[in-house]
C-alpha cells in the first residue's frame, strides 16, 4: 500500500452498480462444486501468502501458518527417511555448524537431515516461480517429505533443480531445504559471488567477502528471491492435509519497478486456511496489505486466523454462529484482539478476511472483515455483491465517519498524517496522535452458497483495484471462466493469474495480490 502518493480510486459511481445487498440480507442459493466426493467438510488445510495452486489441480492444502500458511501437514513417508546419502549422527544444525566453520561444498548431496518418526505429520508443498529475468515463466515444485529431492538447488548450471539461463547468476548459486525442527523452508545462499536477495535484503555470510555458505534464513510464502539483478523468484508455501472442497488461486507481483526504476519491496501477505486448526467446519481466506514495512501486514496475517480459530475452538461460539448463521461477533473481536496483540508503532496494513464455513445443509456461507482498501467481492447467481467497505479518507462512508468524531475533514484534504487510510491494524504511533485513526472492521452480510449459485469471491489489494473497477474485475473472470472451462486441474489459479495479467498491462503501480474462490467449477461434487 503506497503511503506517500496518491493513486487513482475504484470508482465509486461505478461501485454503485454492484447491486450491494442490505446488511441484514441472507442470499439463498448459492453454487458449489468439488472434485472428489465431500464426505466431511474437514478438509485440513493452511495456505499461507500468494498464488498457490488451485484445489481443483489436486494439490491438498493443509493446515499452519504464518502467510505463511500454518500448521503443521504431512504427507505419508518411510518413518527414518532422509535425504540422500543419509548421515545418522548428523543433524541439519551440524551441517549449518560445518557450513559457519568454512566447510564449503561442491556439491550438495551431502546435505542431508534425520526425519524424525513424527514425519507423518510434517507435510508441506513448496513452489518457485521465476517472475523475472531470461527464465520467467519457469517453475518448479516440492514436497517436504519427498527427501530424495532435497535440498533444492538454484543457480546457472545442472544438475541446479531450478536451472535459470541468466549470465549474471554464479553455477550453483543458493539452496532451499525443509528444517525438520522449525518445520519451515529456508534459503542458503551458496558463496555466490553476488548474492544472493530475500525481499530485497541481503543473504550473506557473517564473514563479509568470503566464499562460504550463509546461514539459512526462513522463507514464507509470498516472499521473493532474487539472484543477481533480474531473475525474482516467487516463493509459494503450502502446508498440506486434504484437499479444499472448492477451487483456490492465489496471485501476487510486487510490481517492482516504479519511481525511475526503483525497486518496490513486496509488502503484500495473502493466505488462507482450510479448516481453521481443530475446527472443521470454518476455513479463513485473507490479504493484508503493509505500509512502512512488511512486518505489521506478515504479524496479523499470522494472528488473525489463530485468534479466529481460537474464538471458534469455544464450543458456544461456534454454535452460535452456526445457529445464527453469523460471525459478526468472532470477526470483531478477532480484529479487537489482533489489533491489541501487535507491536508495530511505526507499521500498518490493511486487513480483509473471508470466513467460510459449512452450515451443514449442503450449503456454504460467507462473511467478510476488513479495515483499509483490500477489497473483497463476491458474484452469486449473476449478482455482484461486495464484501468490504473503502477506508481510505476520500471514501464518502469514511467522511461521514470522520465527520461524525467532531473533527470533519477540511475541503479537499485526503490524508491524515500522510496516510490514505482512515482505518488499519499496527500505526500504534499514529493513533496516539489522531483519535480518527481506528482499527474497527466493517462486517458484511452473511452470503449463502448452494450448487445453483454459481459463485465465485475475488479479494485483492489495491494494486488491483487501483487500475481494474470492481465490475470489470467480475467481467474479466467471467471471461477467464469461459476461457478455461475445458480446462482440468488448475482453472482457479490460471483465473487468479488471468487477472494478475491485466493488471500488470493496465501498468499498476503498487504491490498486487489476489485470492480467487471458485465455489462453482470445483466444487460439483461436493452436493451429489
Amino acid at each position: 500500500m503506497d503511503v506517500d502518493l496518491e493513486r487513482p480510486l475504484v470508482s465509486e459511481d461505478l461501485e454503485s452498480q454492484s447491486d450491494e445487498l442490505p446488511r441484514n440480507f441472507d442470499l439463498e442459493g448459492c453454487g458449489i462444486q468439488i472434485e472428489g466426493q465431500l464426505s466431511s467438510l474437514g478438509a485440513q488445510g493452511l495456505v499461507y501468502k500468494q498464488r498457490l495452486p488451485s484445489a481443483d489441480a489436486h494439490v491438498t492444502q493443509g493446515t499452519s501458518l504464518v502467510l505463511d500458511v500454518i500448521s503443521d501437514p504431512s504427507e505419508d513417508s518411510v518413518v527414518g527417511q532422509t535425504l540422500k546419502r543419509p548421515l545418522p549422527n548428523h543433524s541439519f544444525e551440524e551441517n549449518k555448524s560445518a557450513r559457519r566453520d568454512g566447510y564449503n561444498r561442491e556439491s550438495v548431496d551431502d546435505y542431508q537431515v534425520s526425519v524424525p518418526k513424527d514425519t507423518a505429520n510434517q507435510r508441506s508443498s513448496l513452489i518457485l516461480e521465476v517472475i523475472s529475468g531470461p527464465s520467467c515463466g519457469t517453475r518448479c515444485s516440492l514436497q517436504s517429505t519427498d527427501t530424495s529431492r532435497l535440498p533444492l538447488t538454484l543457480g546457472r548450471v545442472s544438475p541446479s533443480d531450478l536451472l535459470l539461463k541468466d549470465s549474471e547468476i554464479s553455477g550453483k548459486h543458493a539452496m532451499i531445504n525443509w528444517n525438520l525442527n522449525k518445520l519451515k523452508w529456508e534459503l542458503v545462499d551458496m558463496g555466490s559471488l553476488n548474492g544472493t536477495l530475500l525481499n530485497s535484503l541481503t543473504v550473506h555470510n557473517p564473514d563479509s567477502g568470503s566464499r562460504h555458505w550463509s546461514e539459512p534464513i526462513e522463507l514464507s510464502s509470498g516472499d521473493i528471491i532474487t539472484l543477481g539483478t533480474t531473475s525474482n523468484i516467487f516463493v509459494q508455501i503450502t502446508h498440506v492435509e486434504d484437499q479444499i472442497p472448492f477451487g483456490v488461486g492465489i496471485a501476487s507481483d510486487p510490481m517492482a519497478l516504479r519511481r525511475g526504476g526503483k525497486k518496490l519491496p513486496m509488502e503484500d501477505v495473502c493466505y488462507y486456511q482450510w479448516p481453521l486448526p481443530g475446527i472443521e467446519q470454518f476455513g479463513l481466506f485473507g490479504i493484508c496489505d503493509g505500509h512502512g514495512g512488511s512486518g505489521a501486514a506478515k504479524a496479523a496475517s499470522k494472528m488473525l486466523p489463530e485468534t479466529i480459530a481460537s474464538i471458534l475452538s469455544v464450543s458456544e461460539n461456534r454454535e452460535r454462529v452456526l445457529s445464527c448463521c453469523d460471525a459478526s461477533d468472532v470477526l470483531r473481536d478477532a480484529f479487537i484482539q489482533t489489533e491489541s496483540a501487535l507491536p508495530h508503532q511505526y507499521e500498518g496494513c490493511t486487513a480483509t478476511v473471508l470466513l467460510v464455513w459449512a452450515d451443514g445443509q449442503q450449503k456454504f456461507c460467507a462473511q467478510c472483515a476488513n479495515v483499509g482498501d483490500s477489497a473483497c467481492v463476491m458474484n452469486i447467481r449473476g449478482r455482484q455483491i461486495k464484501m468490504t467497505e473503502d477506508h481510505r479518507i476520500t471514501a464518502h462512508s469514511e467522511r461521514i465517519r470522520l465527520r461524525e468524531t467532531g473533527e470533519p475533514l477540511k475541503d479537499g484534504e485526503t490524508r491524515l498524517c500522510g496516510l490514505n487510510l482512515a482505518r488499519m491494524l499496527g500505526d500504534k504511533f499514529l493513533k496516539e496522535q489522531d483519535s480518527r485513526f481506528s482499527s474497527e472492521p466493517y462486517i458484511s452480510q452473511v452470503v449463502h452458497i448452494d450448487k445453483e449459485s454459481n459463485a465465485f469471491a475475488l479479494l485483492a489489494s489495491d494494486g488491483l483495484w487501483d487500475v481494474i473497477s470492481i465490475k470489470k474485475a467480475m467481467q474479466l473472470v467471467l471471461e477467464a471462466k469461459d476461457r478455461f472451462i475445458a480446462d482440468t486441474g488448475t482453472t482457479a489459479e490460471k483465473i487468479a493469474n488471468s487477472i494478475l495479467s491485466e493488471a500488470r498491462t493496465l501498468r499498476t503501480k503498487d504491490n498486487t495480490s489476489l485470492i480467487f474462490l471458485d465455489f462453482d467449477t470445483s466444487c460439483r461434487t461436493a452436493f451429489l
